[in-house]
């Protein structure tokens, strides 16, 4: 209903006993490369070099390690 999607940027507010839920954004390539790699300029990257970026990411960031 919401067109949510990876990547989709979900926003809600209450509103007395309910909660509206709605779409506010996508990530942009932009920021997921500042995720991955900061502000730093980096050479064009394989897939391999990049899901290894994602994997380190999410460890760091979600999974405490």
């Amino acid at each position: 209903m919401l067109g949510a999607e990876p990547g989709s940027i979900l926003e809600w507010e209450r509103d007395g006993d309910k909660v509206v839920v709605r779409r506010a954004g996508k990530y942009t390539f932009d920021d997921i490369h500042r995720a991955l790699f900061g502000d730093k300029k980096v050479k064009k990257q394989s897939l391999r070099q990049l899901k290894h970026g994602i994997r380190k990411y999410m460890q760091k960031h979600h999974a405490g390690g």
